[in-house]
This record gives structure tokens, C-alpha cells and sequence, in this order.
């Protein structure tokens, strides 16, 4: 077999194949061994019939169609190995020649990864938020964990901000109940923004037995987004009663004896979330001055190609989820069709750039990944599906997904290297250390960064 590459573009090449017909051998002999499986011969058995009966009753064409189709992936994949190409998608496979007997030439156009060069990226700058916990910080996190340490108890009086409720709904649309508009003793706090549009303003003022009507849009069910009648009926009244701030307090919401040293666990905790946003901001900020100092041209198939599974996850997976359809919630953001669009596109172009020079980086630098890194990644992936650890490694496997999975933690080191060589500042101009920081954060930007789900992203070597 002779090959022969030539560039069509930077993101795409053309291979030109010739293949001698005994190279086509095996091949052949497997087409007329499945012919000889499928069909019957009057006076030969089945599996026995002669090469040359087969082609005299079914025409040698057929032959040659069923050991083509079957030579040309084993074909493309030799050539692309032989070429040392690293493909991308789908190849277009074209046969240019077929002369039984003598020869076998066709071409094949397929998208490649572009060449990259990564220039020194030592003097890049970012600026960061400063890690600051005020009083006020500390405040509302004691105050959120007394809120959870709320009791309540039932009053005679019209319901007020803040009171939990017991309330049964029933909505119609167009006069009619909906099956599933029905729902008896839901709690419900007055001022949590839960439930529906315009209930707090119904159920104020009303005491136990009192009912009022709206009309407010439905968030879910079988009638989301359209306009209900609700009507509230109010079966309970109850006020909240938050512990005092003292040191019981703090012995019974934690395992602190004092109130002085719970507010200190906050303020600890708190810096380190703050210290978790500024590592990942960092991380982004550096990101994004790289993809500007790298010229990395997309392969507009597999820009499409991304564009299209993007906006399939959003409409069929996490709106459908929700009761939502890609005009409500367009709506619901104040977008129009063409700003959803551009963003999307833009988006997907930079996943692909970032998974591109990252994937660089990571060759350039030959960084590894060992079975430690893939199973701590394994495990934040899992905690973040909702699965058990086992589920979710049981999934991937038979997904056949671990090859993306040892990708995403070999890019989030290749980022934690352009992280460490950049300089990093907070707004108050002190030189940010990241050293310490958890390598998790450098994996949650990086793949957050790219914003392409595991099971979506652009295949490296696909079979022809």
C-alpha cells in the first residue's frame, strides 16, 4: 500500500491510497465466506458453495462491494498511522479506482489537530479578588447556620414575613384543574422566592382557613410556562423562633463549646472558600491570556459538530429537566434566538481552543497521569453526578470514557504549570502563592474552562 498526504487547510488534509489487489485478499476471502452464510444454492450446501458460483449467480460486483467495505477502515487507519496523523471526526471517503484484479485507490478527507506553537507564557499578569473576611462575613455565615437551628410554633394571627406556612394549591388553566395542579400540605416559608410568582403577596395577611386567588406563571408540570389560577388555602400559620447567639447556641449547631470560637471556624472556612474563588479565578485569567498569545485555528466540522451537541444538552437534558423549552427559557434570560447563537458558538470555540493547547502542553511537557490523580478525579466527577464512586467508574468503563477522563487531568496539570510560571496579584498588589492550593481547583477550571462534558468531546482517533 503507497500513501500520500497533502494539506487542504491547517485543520484538514486529504489522503491519496493505492492498494495492490492481493492486499485485498483477506478481505475477499471473508466476503465470500458472509455471501456463503447468506444465501442457499440449489445442490450445494449452505456455507459450501464455490467462489465461482457465487459470482456467476450474484455477480462478482457484490463480491467486491462486501470486501471493500470491509478492507477500507483497516486501510484508512494504516495510513493515517503511517502519516503519523492525529485525526479528528469522520473521514469523507472517496473510491477513485477499482479494477478487479489489479488495484484498489481511494482518498480520504478528514480534519486534523492544527499545529500549535505555545510561546512563553512566563510574562503573562492577572489580577485577582483579595481573600478579605469582614465582621459582616462572619455575620451572615452564623446568622444562615442560626436560621437552619430555627423552631416554629403555631400562632392565631394573619400570616407575616417570615412565617412557615401550611398551605394547599390548586391550579387551573383555562378553567380547567390540571392533574397535576393539585398539592395539600406544602410548607412554605413567606419571603423564600419558592413555590410561585405572587404568592407571598396572596397569602399575607391571611390567617388558618383563609384562601386568596392569583394568577402567576407555572415553573414545572405538564403546563410550565403558561399562566395558572391559583388558589391558596392557608391550613396553618406558624412563627419562626430563632435561637439566642450564645454559647449554647454554638455547643448545640456545633462542636464548639463558644460562640467566640464557632465565629472563629467561620471566618476560617470562609477564607478558605474565598482562597478556593481566587484560585480558580486565577486559573480562568490565565486561560484566558494564553488562548489570546496562541493562534489556534477550529475545524469548522468539529465547531459544528460542538455547537450542535451543546445546544442539544441545554434543550433536551438540563431545560428538559426543568419543564423548560429553549424559547422560555430564552425568554427568561431577555436573549434573542441570534445573541443565543453567537454565544454558543463563541463558547464552543473556546472549548475546543482550550482543549487544543492545553492537549499541546501536555505533549510538549510529557506530562503523565497516575492510576492516584485518575482515581481522586474519578471520585470529584462522581460526587458531582450524584452517583456512587463505583456507579460512576462502572459507567465510564463501559463507556469506554476513561481515555477522556486520563485528558481532563492531564489538562488540568498542564494549567497548573502555566499557573506557576505566571505572576498572579490581588487587588490590594500582593503577590498571590497558589502553591498550596488543592490541585482539585485546577481540574474543576479546566474542565469548566473547556466546557465540553466528558462524553461530548471531539474524538482523537475515531475508526473509518
Amino acid at each position: 500500500m503507497k500513501s500520500a498526504v497533502e494539506t487542504l487547510n491547517p485543520t484538514r488534509v486529504r489522503l491519496t491510497v493505492e492498494v495492490p489487489f492481493e492486499e485485498l485478499k483477506d478481505s475477499l476471502d471473508a466476503a465470500y465466506k458472509k455471501i456463503n452464510q447468506q444465501v442457499t444454492v440449489k445442490g450445494f450446501r449452505k456455507g459450501k458453495i464455490p467462489a465461482r458460483v457465487i459470482d456467476q449467480r450474484f455477480g462478482r460486483g457484490a463480491v467486491l462491494e462486501e470486501a471493500v467495505n470491509d478492507a477500507l477502515p483497516k486501510l484508512y487507519t494504516e495510513a493515517v498511522n503511517e502519516a503519523e496523523l492525529n485525526v479528528l471526526g469522520q473521514p469523507e471517503v472517496d473510491i477513485t479506482e477499482l479494477k478487479d484484479g489489479e488495484t484498489l485507490n481511494f482518498t480520504a478527507e478528514v480534519d486534523v489537530r492544527p499545529t500549535i506553537e505555545i510561546p512563553d507564557y512566563s510574562g503573562i499578569e492577572v489580577e485577582v479578588d483579595a481573600v478579605e473576611v469582614t465582621e459582616e462575613d462572619i455575620d451572615q455565615s452564623v446568622e444562615q447556620l442560626r436560621e437552619r437551628f430555627a423552631s416554629t410554633s403555631p400562632v392565631e394571627r394573619a400570616a407575616e414575613d417570615g412565617d412557615v406556612l401550611t398551605i394547599d394549591l390548586e391550579a387551573k388553566v383555562d378553567g380547567e384543574v390540571l392533574e397535576d395542579g393539585v398539592a395539600n400540605g406544602v410548607s412554605y416559608t413567606i419571603g423564600s422566592g419558592e413555590l410561585l410568582d405572587g404568592i407571598d403577596d396572596a397569602v399575607k395577611g391571611l390567617e388558618a382557613g383563609g384562601e386568596a386567588t392569583f394568577t402567576s406563571e407555572l415553573k414545572g408540570g405538564s403546563a410550565a410556562g403558561r399562566e395558572a389560577e391559583v388558589t391558596v388555602k392557608v391550613t396553618q400559620v406558624a412563627a419562626r423562633e430563632l435561637p439566642e447567639l450564645d454559647d449554647e447556641f454554638a455547643q448545640l449547631a456545633s462542636e464548639f463549646d463558644t460562640l467566640e470560637e464557632l465565629r472563629a471556624d467561620s471566618r476560617k472556612r470562609l477564607e478558605n472558600m474565598k482562597q478556593y474563588d481566587q484560585a480558580t479565578q486565577a486559573q480562568e485569567r490565565v486561560l484566558e491570556k494564553l488562548l489570546e498569545l496562541v493562534e489556534v485555528p477550529v475545524p469548522e466540522k468539529l465547531l459544528e459538530d460542538e455547537i450542535n451537541t451543546r445546544k442539544h444538552n441545554l434543550e433536551h437534558h438540563q431545560l428538559g429537566q426543568m419543564g423548560l423549552t429553549l424559547d422560555k427559557y430564552l425568554e427568561l434570560q431577555g436573549k434573542t434566538a441570534e445573541e443565543f447563537e453567537e454565544e454558543t458558538r463563541e463558547a464552543a470555540v473556546k472549548g475546543i481552543k482550550t482543549q487544543f493547547v492545553l492537549d499541546e502542553l501536555v505533549s510538549r511537557e510529557k506530562l503523565n497521569v497516575n492510576q492516584e490523580e485518575l482515581t481522586e478525579h474519578l471520585m470529584r466527577r462522581a460526587a458531582s453526578s450524584g452517583m456512587s464512586p463505583d456507579q460512576f467508574a462502572q459507567a465510564v468503563v463501559e463507556g469506554g470514557q476513561v481515555p477522556l477522563l486520563v485528558g481532563e487531568v492531564a489538562r488540568g496539570k498542564a494549567l497548573a504549570l502555566v499557573v506557576e510560571a505566571t505572576t498572579v496579584k490581588d487587588t490590594n498588589g500582593e503577590i498571590v502563592d497558589l502553591d498550596d492550593e488543592d490541585e482539585e481547583e485546577t481540574d474543576a477550571s479546566a474542565e469548566a474552562s473547556a466546557e465540553t462534558p466528558a462524553e461530548d468531546k471531539p474524538e482523537t482517533k475515531p475508526e473509518a
